[in-house]
């Protein structure tokens, strides 16, 4: 009898149930956001009152007044800034985007997604318009192209300066030497940002062409059609071969396997390696042949579209029986879009089509992420604008404001526009391409891929590291290594006992079921209704390995040798099914079997599983034995079911999945029924092997000055034990495990006995992390902060964004995120950098990282070389740029000083753009290939990786040093060209500007610290460059005066004034008081 009862419901009761663990899991770790975790708290506040003491960062601070409790959980979070300094810093822009927000969502209003029925094969039967299912990743179209790219240049401070400047040279009277002079390089600026943008943009269309191009077999009363993706409609029966890709989102109908089943692979969708296991419609896949889809009256009723990619509701309804047939629809009869079929050809109805689909509802913008350098130069800008505006008006104050004194402001104000450089963002992001491809072509981090390219110098500004432990740390490859069966244990090296054991009982069966083949049924029965016996060791192993067998669902796959041609692909008859072909896919091991005695197997972690297995004094304690072991640990047990119970099972369950209100609730209550009292089979062990070099790699970063915390699903001892064996706490550091807490008297007690330890790490659980953050954020954070490690254990991914965010509010410093699998993107993507590795669980977390590594160890490399190195070069190369500017407006206002402050322009036309582009340009960008230390002493020394994070390469104390060089060798070419030429003003802009030229070059040199062959090359190009366009600059230089040895040593002598003292400077500096790169390297 029971042999006859069909084993999928028992299948999907099993599922269901995994998800049920599931969600029990992430309830554990940390209570989501919502309405259970507002009743938790709501009780809570109700009952707290200010009678407790309240928490003191300090032993002296006990003697505060209680009055002190209503300020401490959140008094010292930064607040905004208010009032004319917001409003001027970021104020107006963010008044303009709200506006421009208002005004979209006003002309663009949503329609409202509705619930849906749909028709098989009748797309004229939809009641509603729904939107085309073309794809369209494209930014901009052929009338906002142009507007488009030009608004995203001008919203910057910089680019919208000059643009203002530029305009200004139309109006006759500020007119200041040539219109090319300032339109040149911005037209250049926006050629290249527009031409890159059109490119990006031209493949953006190209690959939505390809795919909205590929045609799929349309199923019709009248046969296969050819059809586009984008011309696929809600109601369509589509055809999707093996490895094709599934265009919309479809319900799972028919499919050429036998088993009514197939796989699609989700790595587009979700990230996950591992194939999905999908269902077909029972009614529909049971039907003769294809055809008989149009002769039968079915529909099906989806759910409104959602982001959600795990969950889906709907009914099937086939009308035209009696009595009509309803079956229930849920995430495993779905086939999304953007998945590839794995197995088999499968037939499915449109139900979402274009932006309604799942794919593209979770498509979204990531945050733009702006680095801590790109901050700092901004303000620096700002300054030196200010610094603009004061010289303009001292100029026309020892003016006298003689007569029309506002039209000689503006000219001042275009005559020194050069003191912010245009050319210094294009210079930065030129730079930070460079950084990318040097760190994508290092032969010892292969694989790294470079996703974000403007962000490569927060590598060198880390100050925290927050880290994914399995698959992060670890290889996520589970062995297994123990077996528990209350009374006796086996571990790795006897697995040949537990082989004998199962061998010996499986002879045993097969020679009592040959003894006792005629009455098998009434043994069962006879054994079923005796007094329960003390089992034997080999029929507990038989039953435990049984059920970890059982509780993964291995489903054959068959392939043909020769491929299944279009003719043939539902003619399942046709198909090769012998042993040769078949391959085997596992799905998740999540789910669980029924055997035919109608058992009811399950696995899943001890915190969800203790509640439900009968009385036991051992499971706890095991669990806690492994964790410390570093093995992950998992529960097996079974139930067995009468057939009676089992029907009840069935109809109860069937009847809840019916529901199209509550499915969930429903379903998850009818489950729950049957998981109690369950027998206790095992306990299993798997062991997590750290990955290669973790150990060294959390040293060099500890030494570097990086704070590391370990964010993390898994048990608190787990947790613990792989911090320990991974050296993310160092063997002379104490641990302080924070105890549960619950309440905010609790979450007190803890905080001020956690306050009295130093130096010790802390490890804490998801649970008190969230009472700890509702009452003591401030406090709890600072202190944390203070440790050398932190491990948050029974972390949800919600959980590890929240702490991320807390540390870059709190402390205002850089933090990185890495991680391998899916939970660890929000956490990425909040951190100020990103970085992801491919892993077991996919490529998600790569993929929406910033960074993408192969391997923990690779961060070494990546942050103590490539990190370092980008950081230092750019503030470098941002400092020289603005230096270049300086140094020519600073002669520009000697020059006009001693002319009785005439706005007229010391160098006009072609002089003042080959300054900024062609004479000094590749010089000062080859600044981009210095380094101080090589790449192997800057792994050997991850000090030196601690200096970067205080900001001394760039600060307003280098800036300030570099503002009074440029102001001493502008005013020394200045003066000097004025004092030594002789009788005409010709010579003095010959003298001046060539003398400039060479500082500049002479300056680079100095400036460097290791010398790259290309940089020899870009100097004397050009040099070579200047020297020859001389003879073509006779309208600016007296070609007869540059050729006599008088030009010559007047040009020599002022270059030696301006460039020797800061030689000697430099020279003393690095003997008395060298950096710390100059003692490693000497």
């Amino acid at each position: 009898m029971a042999d006859q009862i069909p084993l999928y419901p028992v299948r999907s009761a099993a599922a269901a149930a995994a998800n049920r663990k599931r969600a029990a899991y992430y309830s554990a770790a940390g209570p989501r956001p919502g309405a259970d975790r507002h009743s938790r708290y709501q009780l809570e506040d109700e009952s707290a009152h200010l009678d407790e003491m309240p928490l003191m960062m300090s032993e002296e601070g006990f003697e505060n007044e209680e009055s002190d409790y209503h300020t401490l959980p959140r008094a010292r979070i930064m607040q905004r800034k208010r009032g004319l300094e917001w409003f001027v810093c970021d104020g107006w822009k963010f008044l303009c985007t709200s506006c421009c927000g208002w005004l979209i969502n006003i002309c663009r209003r949503k329609k409202e997604l509705k619930a849906r029925t749909v028709w098989l094969g009748c797309p004229e039967k939809c009641e509603e318009k729904h939107p085309r299912n073309s794809i369209k990743n494209q930014k901009y179209n052929v009338f906002t192209f142009i507007p488009g790219v030009l608004y995203e240049q001008f919203k910057f401070f910089l680019n919208l300066y000059f643009l203002v400047i530029s305009c200004s040279q139309f109006v006759p009277a500020l007119k200041i030497g040539y219109l090319y002079t300032y339109w040149a390089p911005l037209g250049f600026v926006l050629a290249v940002t527009m031409t890159r943008e059109a490119i990006d943009e031209f493949r953006r269309f190209q690959r939505d062409k390809e795919v909205n191009s590929q045609l799929y077999s349309k199923l019709t009363v009248r046969g296969k059609v050819q059809v586009k993706s984008s011309d696929i409609q809600v109601g369509d029966l589509i055809i999707v071969e093996k490895n094709q890709r599934i265009p919309s989102d479809m319900v799972f109908l028919r499919t050429s396997e036998k088993a009514g089943s197939c796989f699609i692979r989700t790595d587009q969708l979700d990230g996950e390696t591992d194939w999905k296991l999908k269902v077909a419609v029972s009614c529909t896949q049971r039907l003769p042949a294809l055809g008989d889809l149009f002769s039968i009256s079915a529909y099906v009723y989806a759910q409104k579209p959602q982001m959600d990619i795990h969950s889906f509701e709907g009914t099937f309804t086939r009308e035209d029986s009696d009595p009509p047939i309803h079956e229930s629809l849920s995430i495993e009869n779905t086939l999304w879009a953007s998945t590839i079929v794995a197995s088999g050809t499968v037939i499915g109805v449109v139900i979402y089509t274009g932006k309604e689909t799942r794919s593209v509802m979770n498509t979204s913008n990531p945050k733009n992420k702006v680095g801590l350098l790109d901050l700092e130069l901004n303000r620096l800008t700002k300054a030196l604008f200010l610094a603009l505006v004061a010289l303009s008006i001292v100029m026309v104050t020892l003016q006298g404001f003689v007569g029309p004194w506002y039209r000689s402001l503006f000219r001042f104000l275009l005559l020194f526009s050069y003191i912010i450089p245009i050319s210094l963002r294009v210079n930065l992001d030129m730079g930070k391409a460079v950084y990318g491809w040097m760190m994508m072509k290092d032969e010892n981090i292969p694989g790294t891929v470079v996703r974000t390219s403007t962000i490569p110098e927060e590598l060198g500004r880390l100050v925290y590291l927050l880290t994914d432990k399995t698959g992060t740390l670890t290889q996520n490859e589970m062995i297994f290594k123990r077996l528990h069966l209350g009374t006796v244990s086996y571990g790795a090296d006897m697995m040949d006992e537990i082989q004998s054991h199962v061998r010996d009982s499986y002879s045993q069966m097969q020679s009592q079921a040959g003894g006792n083949n005629t009455g098998s049924t009434p043994l069962r029965k006879a054994q079923s209704s005796a007094p329960k016996v003390r089992k034997s060791v080999s029929s507990r192993i038989h039953e435990a390995v049984k059920a970890i067998v059982l509780c993964h669902n291995v489903t054959p796959v068959y392939e043909s040798r020769a491929g299944v041609t279009g003719e043939t692909e539902f003619a399942e008859a046709d198909q090769d099914f012998s042993d040769e072909n078949r391959t085997y896919q596992a799905s998740s091991p999540d789910e669980d079997e029924s055997t035919a005695e109608i058992t009811f197997y399950m696995k899943g972690a001890d915190v969800a599983m203790s509640p439900i297995v009968q009385y036991n004094d051992w499971l706890e304690e095991e669990c806690g034995n492994m964790a410390r072991e570093g093995l992950r640990t998992l529960v097996v047990a079974k139930k067995a079911l009468t057939e009676e119970q089992y029907q009840d099972f069935e109809s109860r369950y069937t009847q809840a999945k019916l529901s199209m209100h509550d499915r969930s609730l429903k379903v998850a209550a009818v489950v729950e029924s049957l998981e109690r009292e369950m027998e206790l089979l095992c306990l299993t062990g798997v062991e997590d092997q750290l990955q290669a070099d973790v150990r060294p790699t959390l040293e060099m970063l500890r030494n570097a000055g990086i704070k590391i915390w370990m964010l993390t699903g898994d048990k608190l001892e787990t947790a613990t034990c792989i911090a320990k064996s991974s050296h993310l706490v160092s063997r002379t550091q104490d641990i302080h495990i924070f105890r549960q807490v619950t309440s905010r008297g609790e979450a007190h007690l803890e905080l001020n006995a956690f306050r009295r330890k130093h130096d010790c790490a802390l490890v804490i659980s998801g649970d008190s992390l969230e009472v700890c953050l509702k009452y003591y954020e401030h406090e709890f954070v600072e202190l944390a902060c203070q440790c050398p490690a932190v491990v948050c254990c029974r972390c949800s991914p919600t959980q590890k964004a929240c702490i991320v965010t807390l540390l870059q509010q709190h402390t205002g410093r850089r933090t990185c995120a890495i991680g391998d699998g899916g939970n660890d993107v929000s956490m990425i993507q909040a951190a100020d950098c990103g970085i992801g590795i491919e892993g077991k669980e996919g490529k998600q977390a790569s993929l929406a990282a910033d960074f993408s590594i192969t391997q923990f160890r690779h961060i070494g490399r990546l942050l103590m070389v490539h990190g370092r190195n980008s950081y230092k070069r750019s503030a470098a190369l941002g400092q020289f740029v603005m230096h270049r500017g300086l140094i020519i407006s600073t002669m520009q206002a000697v020059f006009s000083s001693v002319f009785y402050f005439a706005s007229v322009p010391l160098y006009q036309g072609f002089l003042m753009v080959g300054y900024a582009t062609i004479y000094t340009m590749f010089p000062v960008f080859s600044l981009v290939l210095d380094q101080d230390v090589k790449p192997e002493m800057a792994m050997l020394y991850p000090e030196l990786y601690k200096d970067l994070t205080k900001g001394r390469s760039l600060s307003f104390k280098t800036f300030l040093i570099w503002v009074l060089i440029s102001i001493y060798q502008g005013g020394i070419l200045m003066y000097g060209a004025l004092v030594l030429f002789e009788s005409e003003f010709v010579h003095v802009v010959a003298i001046s500007f060539t003398a400039l030229i060479l500082t500049e070059l002479l300056m680079v040199a100095l400036t460097v610290r290791t010398w790259h062959w290309l940089m020899v090359v870009a100097e004397f190009l050009s040099l070579g460059c200047y020297v020859s366009s001389l003879a073509f600059l006779s309208e600016y230089f007296d070609v007869a005066f540059i050729t006599t040895v008088t030009f010559l040593w007047k040009v020599s002598a002022i270059t030696v004034v301006s460039c020797l003292p800061l030689y000697v400077l430099k020279y003393l500096r690095r003997k008395l008081s060298p950096p710390s790169y100059c003692k490693l390297a000497s």
